[in-house]
Protein backbone atom coordinates (compact mmCIF):
# COMPACT_ATOMS: atom_id res chain seq x y z
CA UNK A 1 0.00 0.00 0.00
CA UNK A 2 2.85 2.08 0.70
CA UNK A 3 4.35 1.94 -2.81
CA UNK A 4 0.47 2.42 -4.03
CA UNK A 5 0.06 5.18 -2.68
CA UNK A 6 3.73 6.94 -3.58
CA UNK A 7 2.74 5.85 -6.63
CA UNK A 8 -0.49 7.60 -6.80
CA UNK A 9 0.92 11.39 -5.52
CA UNK A 10 3.82 10.70 -8.04
CA UNK A 11 1.27 10.46 -10.92
CA UNK A 12 -0.69 13.60 -9.90
CA UNK A 13 1.92 15.08 -9.05
CA UNK A 14 3.68 15.02 -13.02
CA UNK A 15 0.12 15.74 -14.12
CA UNK A 16 -1.00 19.05 -12.56
CA UNK A 17 1.88 21.26 -11.42
CA UNK A 18 -0.66 23.06 -9.41
CA UNK A 19 -0.69 19.91 -6.75
CA UNK A 20 1.76 20.59 -3.16
CA UNK A 21 2.10 18.14 -0.37
CA UNK A 22 2.49 19.62 3.29
CA UNK A 23 3.32 17.84 6.70
CA UNK A 24 5.17 17.12 9.30
CA UNK A 25 8.33 15.23 8.28
CA UNK A 26 6.97 14.27 5.28
CA UNK A 27 9.60 15.74 3.06
CA UNK A 28 13.56 15.20 4.24
CA UNK A 29 12.36 12.33 6.28
CA UNK A 30 9.80 11.03 3.50
CA UNK A 31 6.95 10.80 5.94
CA UNK A 32 7.41 8.63 9.18
CA UNK A 33 6.01 5.97 7.15
CA UNK A 34 7.52 6.77 4.22
CA UNK A 35 4.70 7.40 1.81
CA UNK A 36 6.53 10.49 0.42
CA UNK A 37 10.19 9.31 0.60
CA UNK A 38 11.89 10.42 -2.66
CA UNK A 39 9.01 12.99 -3.69
CA UNK A 40 10.85 16.45 -2.53
CA UNK A 41 14.17 14.95 -4.66
CA UNK A 42 11.73 14.87 -7.18
CA UNK A 43 9.33 17.64 -6.94
CA UNK A 44 11.60 20.23 -4.99
CA UNK A 45 10.93 21.89 -1.70
CA UNK A 46 8.19 24.60 -3.24
CA UNK A 47 5.64 21.52 -3.83
CA UNK A 48 7.21 18.78 -0.97
CA UNK A 49 7.20 21.37 2.37
CA UNK A 50 7.80 19.99 5.71
CA UNK A 51 5.55 22.07 8.44
CA UNK A 52 6.06 22.43 12.18
CA UNK A 53 4.19 20.34 14.79
CA UNK A 54 0.84 22.01 14.30
CA UNK A 55 -1.77 20.43 12.50
CA UNK A 56 -4.24 23.42 12.92
CA UNK A 57 -1.76 25.19 10.70
CA UNK A 58 -0.78 22.34 8.46
CA UNK A 59 -4.87 22.20 7.23
CA UNK A 60 -5.21 26.06 7.86
CA UNK A 61 -2.91 26.72 5.07
CA UNK A 62 -4.42 24.01 2.86
CA UNK A 63 -7.58 26.11 2.93
CA UNK A 64 -5.42 29.18 1.80
CA UNK A 65 -3.67 27.59 -0.68
CA UNK A 66 -6.66 26.00 -2.46
CA UNK A 67 -8.58 29.16 -2.50
CA UNK A 68 -5.55 30.57 -4.21
CA UNK A 69 -5.84 28.26 -6.43
CA UNK A 70 -3.51 25.18 -5.35
CA UNK A 71 -4.17 21.86 -4.99
CA UNK A 72 -2.86 20.95 -1.38
CA UNK A 73 -2.47 17.15 -0.11
CA UNK A 74 -2.03 17.42 3.85
CA UNK A 75 -0.07 14.84 5.86
CA UNK A 76 -1.41 14.67 9.48
CA UNK A 77 0.75 12.15 11.21
CA UNK A 78 -2.15 10.26 13.18
CA UNK A 79 -5.34 10.46 12.82
CA UNK A 80 -5.45 10.87 16.29
CA UNK A 81 -3.51 14.25 16.00
CA UNK A 82 -6.43 15.93 14.13
CA UNK A 83 -7.90 16.61 17.58
CA UNK A 84 -5.61 19.91 17.37
CA UNK A 85 -7.04 20.72 13.74
CA UNK A 86 -10.99 20.12 14.10
CA UNK A 87 -11.22 23.94 14.40
CA UNK A 88 -9.79 24.25 10.75
CA UNK A 89 -11.37 21.13 9.24
CA UNK A 90 -14.94 21.01 9.99
CA UNK A 91 -15.83 24.71 10.97
CA UNK A 92 -13.78 26.07 7.83
CA UNK A 93 -12.38 23.90 5.27
CA UNK A 94 -15.59 21.76 5.28
CA UNK A 95 -17.88 24.64 4.60
CA UNK A 96 -16.11 26.77 2.74
CA UNK A 97 -17.84 26.51 -0.47
CA UNK A 98 -21.29 26.93 1.46
CA UNK A 99 -19.80 29.82 2.83
CA UNK A 100 -18.13 32.01 0.11
CA UNK A 101 -21.80 30.82 -2.16
CA UNK A 102 -20.12 28.79 -4.59
CA UNK A 103 -17.41 31.08 -5.20
CA UNK A 104 -14.12 28.94 -4.25
CA UNK A 105 -13.75 24.88 -3.54
CA UNK A 106 -11.62 23.76 -1.16
CA UNK A 107 -9.74 20.55 -3.25
CA UNK A 108 -7.70 19.30 -0.03
CA UNK A 109 -7.10 16.14 0.41
CA UNK A 110 -5.87 14.90 3.89
CA UNK A 111 -4.23 11.74 4.36
CA UNK A 112 -3.88 10.14 7.70
CA UNK A 113 -2.66 7.14 9.14
CA UNK A 114 -5.13 5.62 11.58
CA UNK A 115 -6.24 2.08 13.21
CA UNK A 116 -4.62 -0.53 16.34
CA UNK A 117 -2.98 -3.53 15.48
CA UNK A 118 0.57 -2.22 15.19
CA UNK A 119 1.44 -1.85 18.78
CA UNK A 120 1.68 1.73 18.70
CA UNK A 121 1.19 4.35 22.18
CA UNK A 122 -1.60 7.31 23.05
CA UNK A 123 -3.14 8.41 20.20
CA UNK A 124 -1.50 6.80 17.24
CA UNK A 125 -4.22 4.24 16.83
CA UNK A 126 -6.98 6.44 17.07
CA UNK A 127 -9.85 5.38 14.59
CA UNK A 128 -12.46 8.31 15.27
CA UNK A 129 -13.80 8.39 11.50
CA UNK A 130 -17.20 8.47 12.95
CA UNK A 131 -16.68 12.03 14.62
CA UNK A 132 -15.71 13.37 10.54
CA UNK A 133 -19.06 11.74 9.14
CA UNK A 134 -20.72 14.06 11.73
CA UNK A 135 -18.89 17.30 9.64
CA UNK A 136 -21.09 18.74 6.63
CA UNK A 137 -18.69 18.74 3.19
CA UNK A 138 -16.05 16.12 4.41
CA UNK A 139 -15.93 13.41 2.07
CA UNK A 140 -14.26 10.31 3.80
CA UNK A 141 -12.02 7.55 2.29
CA UNK A 142 -11.43 4.30 3.50
CA UNK A 143 -9.02 1.83 1.42
CA UNK A 144 -8.47 -2.09 2.67
CA UNK A 145 -6.08 -2.66 -0.38
CA UNK A 146 -3.50 -1.38 -2.51
CA UNK A 147 -5.42 -1.65 -5.39
CA UNK A 148 -7.88 0.77 -3.81
CA UNK A 149 -5.72 2.81 -2.06
CA UNK A 150 -4.02 3.48 -5.19
CA UNK A 151 -7.14 4.52 -7.36
CA UNK A 152 -9.47 6.09 -4.85
CA UNK A 153 -6.03 8.54 -3.83
CA UNK A 154 -6.31 9.95 -7.12
CA UNK A 155 -9.74 10.41 -7.40
CA UNK A 156 -9.94 12.51 -4.05
CA UNK A 157 -6.95 14.45 -5.31
CA UNK A 158 -9.05 15.34 -8.59
CA UNK A 159 -12.29 15.98 -6.51
CA UNK A 160 -13.17 19.93 -5.76
CA UNK A 161 -14.16 19.41 -2.58
CA UNK A 162 -12.49 18.05 0.43
CA UNK A 163 -11.37 14.23 1.30
CA UNK A 164 -10.38 12.75 4.75
CA UNK A 165 -8.42 9.77 3.45
CA UNK A 166 -7.85 7.42 5.96
CA UNK A 167 -4.56 4.86 5.86
CA UNK A 168 -4.46 1.74 7.40
CA UNK A 169 -1.39 1.41 9.22
CA UNK A 170 -1.84 -2.60 9.78
CA UNK A 171 -1.82 -2.76 5.87
CA UNK A 172 0.53 -0.38 4.84
CA UNK A 173 3.41 -3.22 4.35
CA UNK A 174 1.39 -6.57 5.44
CA UNK A 175 -0.02 -7.30 1.53
CA UNK A 176 0.67 -7.39 -1.93
CA UNK A 177 -1.27 -6.88 -4.89
CA UNK A 178 -0.79 -6.24 -8.95
CA UNK A 179 -1.48 -2.31 -9.08
CA UNK A 180 -1.78 -0.99 -12.54
CA UNK A 181 0.60 1.36 -13.71
CA UNK A 182 -1.53 3.16 -15.62
CA UNK A 183 -4.30 5.97 -14.48
CA UNK A 184 -7.01 4.87 -12.99
CA UNK A 185 -9.84 5.78 -10.47
CA UNK A 186 -12.22 4.68 -8.26
CA UNK A 187 -15.90 6.02 -7.69
CA UNK A 188 -16.70 7.17 -4.74
CA UNK A 189 -19.87 5.56 -3.02
CA UNK A 190 -19.55 2.48 -4.64
CA UNK A 191 -18.80 -0.54 -2.32
CA UNK A 192 -17.33 -3.53 -3.08
CA UNK A 193 -18.60 -7.43 -2.69
CA UNK A 194 -15.12 -8.90 -1.60
CA UNK A 195 -17.01 -11.88 -0.67
CA UNK A 196 -20.38 -13.90 -1.85
CA UNK A 197 -22.45 -15.02 1.71
CA UNK A 198 -25.98 -16.72 2.01
CA UNK A 199 -26.66 -16.51 5.82
CA UNK A 200 -25.06 -12.80 7.08
CA UNK A 201 -23.30 -9.57 5.87
CA UNK A 202 -20.21 -8.75 7.13
CA UNK A 203 -20.40 -4.79 6.68
CA UNK A 204 -16.38 -3.32 7.01
CA UNK A 205 -13.82 -0.95 5.92
CA UNK A 206 -10.20 -0.35 5.78
CA UNK A 207 -7.92 -2.63 8.25
CA UNK A 208 -11.57 -4.34 9.02
CA UNK A 209 -11.80 -6.21 5.94
CA UNK A 210 -8.89 -8.31 6.12
CA UNK A 211 -10.32 -9.36 9.67
CA UNK A 212 -13.79 -9.84 8.40
CA UNK A 213 -12.60 -11.84 5.93
CA UNK A 214 -11.42 -14.10 8.35
CA UNK A 215 -13.84 -14.21 10.63
CA UNK A 216 -15.97 -15.49 7.60
CA UNK A 217 -13.27 -18.35 6.67
CA UNK A 218 -13.88 -19.07 10.51
CA UNK A 219 -17.81 -18.87 10.41
CA UNK A 220 -17.70 -21.25 6.97
CA UNK A 221 -16.12 -23.98 8.95
CA UNK A 222 -18.59 -23.59 11.33
CA UNK A 223 -21.02 -24.20 8.88
CA UNK A 224 -22.46 -20.07 8.43
CA UNK A 225 -21.56 -18.85 4.88
CA UNK A 226 -20.88 -14.99 5.40
CA UNK A 227 -20.54 -12.21 2.80
CA UNK A 228 -18.04 -9.60 3.62
CA UNK A 229 -18.79 -6.03 1.94
CA UNK A 230 -16.31 -3.33 1.78
CA UNK A 231 -17.46 0.03 2.04
CA UNK A 232 -14.29 1.94 0.54
CA UNK A 233 -16.17 5.43 1.78
CA UNK A 234 -17.55 6.36 4.64
CA UNK A 235 -19.21 9.57 2.78
CA UNK A 236 -20.56 9.44 0.40
CA UNK A 237 -22.36 5.95 1.92
CA UNK A 238 -23.48 3.27 -0.81
CA UNK A 239 -26.83 2.69 0.85
CA UNK A 240 -28.05 0.73 -2.55
CA UNK A 241 -25.42 -1.58 -2.19
CA UNK A 242 -25.70 -1.94 1.53
CA UNK A 243 -29.46 -2.79 1.15
CA UNK A 244 -28.53 -5.15 -1.86
CA UNK A 245 -26.11 -6.83 0.33
CA UNK A 246 -28.12 -7.43 3.07
CA UNK A 247 -30.91 -8.37 1.30
CA UNK A 248 -30.00 -11.23 -0.36
CA UNK A 249 -28.86 -13.09 2.97
CA UNK A 250 -30.93 -13.98 6.75
CA UNK A 251 -34.60 -13.98 7.31
CA UNK A 252 -37.11 -11.94 5.94
CA UNK A 253 -40.43 -10.75 7.83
Amino acid sequence: MVEALRSALAAEMLRDERIVLLGLDIGRLGGVFRVTDGLLDRFGPDRVIDMPLAEGSIIGSSIGLAIGGLVPVPEIQFLGFTHQAMHQIGPQLGRYRYRSRGRFSCPVTIRAPFGGGVRTPEFHPDAIEAQFAQQPGIKIVCPANPYDAKGLLLKAIRDPDPVLFLEPQRLYRSEKMEVPEDDYDIPFGRSRLVREGTDVVLVAWSAAVELSLRAAEQLQAEGISAAVLDLRTLVPLDVEGLVSAVSKVGRRW
